[in-house]
């Protein structure tokens, strides 16, 4: 049976509860520390895994073949700024924060209309789809309006993609106020089921360094959170500033497993303390640290592991940054083994360092415990949801297989994902996104970008 005669059939069955897949003689790399790697077969029924082991029956079920391929847990980013993405790489060159925060969140940001606020969400979670990214937190901090909001989450719904909408007013110009009241609404509207692809957060910021103080973490944001029983995702996390308020948030029982704080660079090691003792989650950026250079720029997975934080891993902003989570891992991987071999060298002291498993953990497993699905996905754990990628390890930058991590690690890149799946339904299959119309996109997203180029700022 041919690749397009296989999707065909998975098409027809997908909207069966109880649709049955099975990928067969797959190297399997689980990412579920009891299951390790393996091969064989896996099942799908409906959107969840059913059963993972050697040669299981086909009964019924649509057969997917695997072999030559890497079966792999979705990647998992947890913050991006989707709505940005039209304007991708606009400044590569970005000298710092502030140049960044000037010439996008108070220029460009303050003229996007709800249809630029769909375009560029859209735009950036069908990327993320495919370069395997199959949960997306989409850290969306330009809600104009009750509108910018609802099209920021249909977008993540028209995708398909596992998404989490964490939700925050915009930090400069005109706004309706609306943030956080809407989040009731917004939550009644599109989150009223426990058992969906989209999920809500509340985003916010540590201080009032740049936007003041109507947008930072505290007492009311804290029970407006628990509230709504969402989590909250804390952005501009770094320096002596955050690290008092990190402290503060300790002794008021605002931190915790449903707390997920971004970037950590340049935190005090009293601040360390109080979130590994919470059991508070971090979102590392690495490219972003790094090349934006927020404050020491090194990315914080020594500190994070030092206090017993598994991290997950994110993208940021594409404005200045990689789209794809293999760019975050080689990059986290680097950086941190350079710093161990240069703090030991000369000094016969042992090496401390992490390993391409680490960083694989930290982009799948980890960062959906850190976007609050932990129990969902990240891993292909039978019983849960059936986010799966499909990597050819026959092609000719990863022949011949000899490691499946240090493949998925070091060799793949977008190009080598023959197939994505999110609850159980193909995304992209044969090397292609699915249900996208590119002409047609090509020219929304231009246009858009356009707009918000050429109109004055608000």
């Amino acid at each position: 049976m041919n690749t397009h005669d296989t999707l065909a059939r998975l098409r027809r069955q997908s909207a069966d509860p109880a649709r049955r897949i099975l990928f067969t003689g797959a190297t399997i790399v689980t990412m579920d520390p009891e299951l390790g790697t393996l091969q064989g077969d896996l099942l799908v029924e409906g959107d969840t895994v059913a059963a993972i082991g050697p040669d299981l029956s086909a009964e019924g079920a649509v057969v997917v073949d695997a072999s030559g391929a890497i079966l792999a847990p979705g990647f998992v980013d947890t913050h991006r700024h989707a709505w940005e993405a039209q304007l991708r790489r606009i400044m590569p060159d970005v000298d710092d924060l502030g140049g960044y925060v000037m010439t996008t969140l108070a220029g460009y940001a303050t003229v996007y209309r709800p249809e630029d606020m769909y375009i560029g969400t859209r735009l950036a979670a069908l990327t993320a789809l495919d370069s395997g990214i199959t949960t997306m937190l989409d850290f969306s901090h330009n809600s104009r309006t009750r509108e910018h909001s609802e099209a920021a989450i249909e977008a993540l719904r028209d995708t398909g993609i596992r998404g989490v909408h964490a939700s925050m007013g915009p930090h400069f110009g005109d706004w309706d106020r609306q943030w956080p009241a809407d989040l009731t609404r917004l939550k009644d509207r599109y989150f009223s089921s426990d058992d969906q692809l989209l999920t809500l957060r509340l985003a916010t910021l540590a201080t009032d360094a740049i936007a003041g103080p109507a947008l930072t973490y505290g007492p009311e944001l804290a029970r407006t959170a628990a509230d709504l029983g969402i989590g909250v995702s804390v952005d501009a996390v770094f320096g002596e500033a955050s690290s008092r308020a990190v402290l503060s948030w300790a002794e008021h029982g605002f931190l915790g497993p449903d707390v997920t704080l971004i970037h950590a660079t340049g935190l005090t090691a009293e601040a360390w303390k109080a979130m590994g003792e919470s059991g508070t989650t971090v979102a590392l950026a690495p490219t972003s640290d790094a090349q934006i250079g927020l404050e020491t720029a090194i990315p914080a997975v020594d500190e994070a592991l030092a206090v017993g934080i598994r991290p997950g891993l994110s993208i940021d902003v594409e404005v200045a940054l990689a789209s794809d989570l293999f760019t975050q891992m080689r990059a986290l991987l680097a950086i941190q083994r350079m710093r161990a071999v240069n703090a030991a060298y000369g000094t016969g002291g042992e090496l401390s360092r992490i390993t391409t498993r680490d960083v694989l953990d930290f982009a799948t497993l980890q960062g959906a415990r850190t976007n609050g699905l932990g129990d969902v996905t990240g891993s292909l754990t039978v019983g849960k949801k059936a986010d799966l990628l499909m990597v050819r390890a026959d092609d000719l930058n990863n022949m011949p297989l000899n490691d499946p991590i240090g493949t998925l690690v070091l060799g793949s890149d977008a190009r080598n994902i023959s197939a994505v799946f999110v609850d159980g339904q193909p995304r992209k299959w044969d090397g292609r996104v699915l249900d996208v119309d590119l002409p047609a996109l090509r020219a929304e997203v231009n246009a858009s970008r356009d707009y918000v180029l050429n109109t004055p700022s608000a």
